[in-house]
């Protein structure tokens, strides 16, 4: 049997479409907040806001990721804008959020009804107008029907992310809204609802814990112990605005589980003693032979708030404790490594095969 030369190319360029490793990489950072001298930072003299230099030390790296993850812990219920205890941010927020990459909002939180019916409405809707895939809070039935459990499919894989509160402050939604809260029977009514799809991944966005607390507490390694039990794959936690322990666990097939069980804080004005800083959470998933998607690496990087106070800057700005600017005060650097020493040591103590992220 004779093969065109013509043929040569097109055999060999399919086998190597065939054999390609298949990885995507996702990314996971704590919560976006919106305390009052964030916001009044922003403010500019006509009354606009602006928050163009917020993000830009840590857009290069968010946009870099194949998905990105974060937790949005502020409602955009319009004017008059608030910090703690009753959030709403200025719309120009969510467009610098939007400008930096990330890809996926979490809303499930304990402030998402902050402001009532207006501040859950305005919310989705501003999300939606910038077509910012969210998960966590929905108008009603037929919203979260449509849109819950989140399948994202990139790069050949079929990823579910589901997310989940443990309360709302006290508040109740009023029908037809929805909040989807930690319930044992509700997940599972989830989870049998995308198993016959076969997902590579189911990864769990929990918002849970005990604020300010370094190690988890026995209500989440529980909780997280079950959800392995039932098929989640990985679980990413927040709230309790400091970073807590990551483990990586293999089960008895031999496949790895990550477990964050938080984050911390990724931009915020709290300077209460570790919680000025949180972290970012890489996971990356290839295909084995068999197709099946396994871990292939995971690592954290650290990252840390300066506070207009202590940079000199006018607004708050994220920073890479990694690759820290040259321009910072010897204050403020003094205070981002109190920071990354005090959070690498404790998780150096208490990590179970994660590492930090070591590139510049």
């Amino acid at each position: 049997m004779r093969i065109s030369r013509f043929l040569i190319p097109l055999l060999l360029f399919g086998s190597v479409t065939l054999f390609a490793q298949k990885r995507i990489t996702l990314l996971f950072v704590g919560d976006l907040m919106q305390h009052q001298a964030q916001i009044d930072a922003a403010r500019r003299s006509d009354g606009s806001y602006d928050y163009r230099h917020c993000f830009s030390a840590v857009q290069p790296v968010v946009a870099e990721a194949d998905l990105a993850v974060a937790n949005l812990e502020v409602t955009l219920a319009g004017k008059p804008y608030r910090g703690y205890p009753a959030f709403s941010a200025p719309d120009a927020f969510l467009h610098a959020i939007k400008e930096c990459g990330f890809d996926i909002l979490l809303t499930a939180n304990n402030h998402c009804l902050d402001r009532g019916k207006r501040g859950f409405d305005r919310t989705l809707d501003m999300l939606d107008s910038l077509a910012i895939p969210r998960l966590g809070t929905y108008r009603d039935d037929t919203d979260r029907l449509r849109r819950y459990p989140m399948i994202i499919e990139k790069n050949g894989f079929r990823i579910v992310f589901l997310n989940y509160t443990y309360a709302t402050n006290g508040l109740t939604e009023t029908s037809p809204r929805i909040v989807n809260r930690i319930d044992r029977q509700t997940i599972r009514e989830d989870l049998a609802t995308v198993r016959p799809l076969h997902p590579d991944a189911i990864i769990a966005c929990m918002h849970w814990g005990t604020e300010y607390d370094l190690l988890p507490d026995e209500s989440q390694k529980q909780l997280a112990d079950w959800l392995l039990r039932q098929g989640v794959t990985h679980i990413i936690g927040s709230h309790p605005h400091v970073v807590q322990p990551m483990e990586v666990r293999t089960d008895s097939t031999g496949q790895k589980h990550v477990v964050v069980y938080s984050l911390g804080n990724f931009i915020s004005n709290m300077s209460r003693t570790d919680t000025d800083g949180g972290a970012m959470f890489f996971l990356t998933l290839e295909k084995d032979s068999l197709g099946r998607a396994c871990l292939s690496h995971c690592a954290y990087e650290l990252v840390w708030t300066g506070r207009p106070l202590l940079t000199g800057h006018s607004d708050f700005r994220l920073y890479r404790i990694s690759a820290p600017p040259d321009t910072l005060s010897p204050t403020a650097r003094r205070r981002m490594t109190q920071y990354a020493e005090r959070t690498r040591k404790h998780l150096n103590r208490h990590n179970i095969g994660v590492e930090e992220n070591s590139r510049p």
